[in-house]
């Protein structure tokens, strides 16, 4: 039978099940990629999304038929694919699922050894052409390989407390909003060992996502969290996405804090523990972190946007920490990989030994500092003619151009960031300032109006 193979994007495949996402696609990544990857034992797992366990009981037949172990952990996020992967130092995992996605929707990321990614630059349309080639003979098995349901929670979770110290923990009070993803079994687990009063919010899984799609990054997704926090005057709120590879957090005024404050914030945290240690930003918003990071010793490292650029450079310097602002966070010690658990334990450690002040109080000096209006997306028809225009604009204005991911101009009081969207007709604007509000309006307009017209 033909295969849909539209779904395969830069970094995972994706689509609606089962027209493009299906058993069949399923099983036949499962015969290949052992091939592809020299894989002989390889972790699987599933998010709660309704059609996961059909495709992964098919990418498990046809991994074992491809004659590859398969280490099955069940349901869970991306990032426990990430850490059975590399903490029984398996040979690849992939993760069944859609992220922030529709109900509808499903897909599939893969890692290979040492939870290295893997995208479309390092593999990922080798396993696309694979599966659609009809030449195949996907009817002969090897001998087939061994299926073994694994449970790796308890080691996972010694794991996400190592990064903070128990005794510096204070018995706060904090809303979590799993949004009926993955989410909910891990803080379930978490609460045995932390001394936090937690008020849940929409924490049962349940694959019909009875209350919205999880993802918090939407306006409109960010209101029970915020509700939450205020009417049980909680000291932060924190917020994940289906498969909580991402975490967004909350002030106690039930305020959502930007990735990029977040970024700092967590620079910090591990600058602190690790004198003299780098730390990786992204382009989009830099001046902050940058300021934090050199004044704590560290050393800030920039680099393109994307977890596989990312993770790349981290190995490269051997960064102890990586953040981007759409709310990744890296970390060395978690196999260079991002997780969406590690982040709130560590702002809560930040939070319990910072005096007395709220988290709103630590995240206003830095926001007055370097104010930013978020990221705005414009939805345009002709994305590279706008970018090129503005180049030219503010180039000859004396703009200092940068293009180490889309285009990047600063002058000596502001700097902005312009992105085309791999996916989407849209531009992406970030803009900063040095502490002038009144300038970021200003030029957040100015630049919008060449936008969008």
């Amino acid at each position: 039978m033909a295969i849909n193979v539209e779904g395969f994007g830069a970094y995972d495949v994706r689509g609606v099940y089962p027209e493009s996402i299906n058993d069949e696609l399923a099983y036949r990544v499962g015969r290949v990629f052992p091939e592809l990857f020299n894989a002989k034992k390889v972790a699987i797992g599933h998010d709660i999304r309704l059609s996961g366990p059909t495709i992964s009981d098919a990418l498990a037949r046809g991994l074992a038929e491809a004659g590859c172990d398969v280490v099955d952990i069940g349901e869970c996020g991306t990032e426990m694919i990430y850490f059975a992967t590399g903490h029984l130092k398996l040979d690849g995992g992939i993760m069944i699922t859609a992220s922030h996605n529709p109900q509808q929707y499903n897909g599939m990321k893969f890692v290979k050894k040492e939870s290295r990614p893997i995208s479309s630059d390092d593999g990922l349309f080798d396993i696309r052409d694979a599966v659609a080639d009809e030449s195949r003979d996907f009817t002969k098995r090897k001998a087939t390989g061994k299926i073994t349901k694994v449970d790796v929670m308890d080691d996972y979770i010694k794991l996400l407390l190592s990064y903070v110290d128990m005794n510096n923990l204070k018995p706060l009070k904090i809303v979590v909003n799993t949004g009926n993803g993955a989410a909910g079994t891990i803080i379930n687990e978490l609460e045995k060992h932390l001394p936090f009063e937690m008020i849940k919010v929409y924490n049962e899984p349940n694959g019909f996502f009875p209350n919205g799609v999880p993802n918090p990054i939407l306006q409109d997704n960010r209101e029970a969290t915020a509700k939450a926090v205020i009417e049980n005057k909680a000291d932060v709120g924190i917020a994940w996405d289906g498969d909580f590879d991402r975490c967004f957090l909350f002030d106690e005024k039930g305020g959502f804090i930007e990735g990029y404050y977040m970024v700092g914030f967590l620079a910090e945290a591990f600058l602190k523990k690790n004198k003299g240690a780098s730390v990786i930003y992204d382009p989009r918003l830099i001046w902050n972190t940058i300021e934090i990071a050199e004044g704590l010793g560290g050393k800030a490292v920039m680099c393109k946007s994307g977890h596989a650029f990312i993770k790349g450079k981290m190995r490269e310097v051997n960064a102890v920490y990586g953040g981007e602002m759409s709310a990744h966070h890296y970390f060395r010690d978690f196999f260079y990989c991002d997780s969406g658990m590690i982040p709130w334990l560590l702002v809560l450690e930040l939070l319990s030994q910072a005096g007395g002040k709220t988290l709103s109080e630590l995240m206003i000096e830095r926001q007055e500092k370097y104010p930013s209006p978020g990221e705005i997306n414009s939805k345009v028809d002709n994305a590279k003619e706008i970018m090129a225009k503005i180049e030219k604009i503010y180039g000859e204005k004396g703009g200092e151009i940068t293009k180490v991911d889309g285009l990047s101009v600063m002058f000596d009081d502001w700097r902005f960031n312009l992105r085309m969207s791999n996916t989407e007709p849209f531009i992406r604007l970030n803009l900063e300032t040095k502490g002038n509000k009144k300038l970021m309006e200003e030029k957040k307009d100015e630049l919008l109006k060449i936008i969008r017209g």
